[in-house]
């Protein structure tokens, strides 16, 4: 579990960020959503460590990720793993070194037991005997389930994907969200995902986050967003202009 308590961030005198207060839970896919420059890209920044909030607490099952020492940062970051948009694989390396890039820099792995790990990765994201393949040679949601598998490579406690269903069509987005659901279940780890997509978050998502203008306006589980809509007139106007897109 991730719990972010009166989370503040400012930027050359703005403030981005005002008393982020939400949890982040075990075993589920969290879903967080608002409009761009909503402040979702900062907050997620300030979780893994990227940008250092003003004030306030990120606990890391109870862990204060902001007042850790260097090495105790550095624990907890080896038990995240990230999917970014872009997926960020290496055009220089096949994906097996891709997958396996993590383990090499931060496990005493040999290379046999690599092997093994990046294969049962692979095999774990549906894709096999791409192993020599390079990322030129893969269509946009085969780079996804590379990104997943070297997210994954690690045994991760933490998993960050932002908007993982970037550029893919209807049907590869619902395998990747679908896959997202169904690791962040196998391997009970909490899984905090980015997305404008609301058919992501009606499929797939657990516990929702929505932000505006830099505030958590409304935390609570899918089944019940369709109800707060009638009372937060934001997070209404948020879901219907995504379904008008």
């Amino acid at each position: 579990m991730i719990e972010l308590v009166n989370v503040n961030k400012s930027f050359n005198g703005k403030q981005v960020l005002f008393d982020i207060n939400a949890v982040f839970h075990k075993g589920k896919t969290n879903l967080v959503i608002g409009a761009s420059g909503g402040g979702k890209s900062v907050m997620l920044k300030c979780m893994v460590g990227l940008f250092k909030p003003d004030s306030g607490q990120i606990l890391y099952d109870n862990r204060d990720f902001v007042n850790l020492s260097y090495e105790e940062v550095r624990g907890i970051r080896r038990e995240i793993g990230m999917l970014f948009q872009g997926t960020a694989l290496f055009d220089s390396l096949s994906v097996e070194d891709n997958v396996g890039f993590p383990l090499k820099m931060f496990s005493k792995m040999s290379a046999e037991e690599r092997l093994d790990r990046v294969n049962f990765c692979l095999k774990r994201v549906n894709l096999e005997n791409v192993n020599k393949k390079f990322p030129s040679e893969l269509s946009g949601g085969m780079k996804k389930r590379v990104g997943i598998a070297r997210a994954i490579a690690l045994p991760i406690n933490y998993l960050f994907c932002d908007e993982p269903n970037s550029g893919l069509d209807p049907l590869t987005s619902r395998v990747i969200d679908n896959l997202l659901h169904d690791i962040t279940h196998e391997f009970n780890i909490t899984t905090i995902i980015n997305s404008h997509d609301m058919k992501t978050v009606y499929d797939i998502g657990e516990n929702i986050v929505f932000m505006h203008q830099g505030r958590v306006f409304w935390e609570g589980p899918k089944e019940e967003i369709r109800s707060a809509r009638s009372d937060k007139p934001e997070l209404d106007r948020f879901i219907h202009a995504s379904f008008i897109e």
